[in-house]
């Protein structure tokens, strides 16, 4: 399957609105480590995605910088799963 960047950035959209709506259930707690470690994963490649955009351009733009912070949020993902034991509670 062929997807280009403006339908992969809509499943990302449509993907985001779907975990949203499933956190609000009242079991939302189930699979929690996993959701955060998923999460994790689509922060990296997000992250990689818009640094290849900026590589494409040739121009500097704010992307870097956001690169960056996604990198960061992933690896605090990570982190308060080890810190915590798997318990989900930072």
């Amino acid at each position: 399957m062929s997807v280009n960047e403006y339908e992969a950035a809509l499943i990302l959209r449509s993907g985001a609105e779907l975990l949203r709506a499933a956190s609000s259930d009242p079991r939302s707690d189930e699979g929690y480590e996993e959701v955060k470690a998923n999460v994790a994963e689509a922060l990296e490649s997000i992250a990689e995605a818009l640094s290849n955009f900026e590589a494409g351009l040739g121009v500097p733009s704010r992307s870097t910088g956001w690169a960056q912070d996604l990198h960061r949020v992933a690896d605090d993902l990570r982190e308060g799963r080890a810190q915590n034991g798997g318990s989900g509670v930072q």
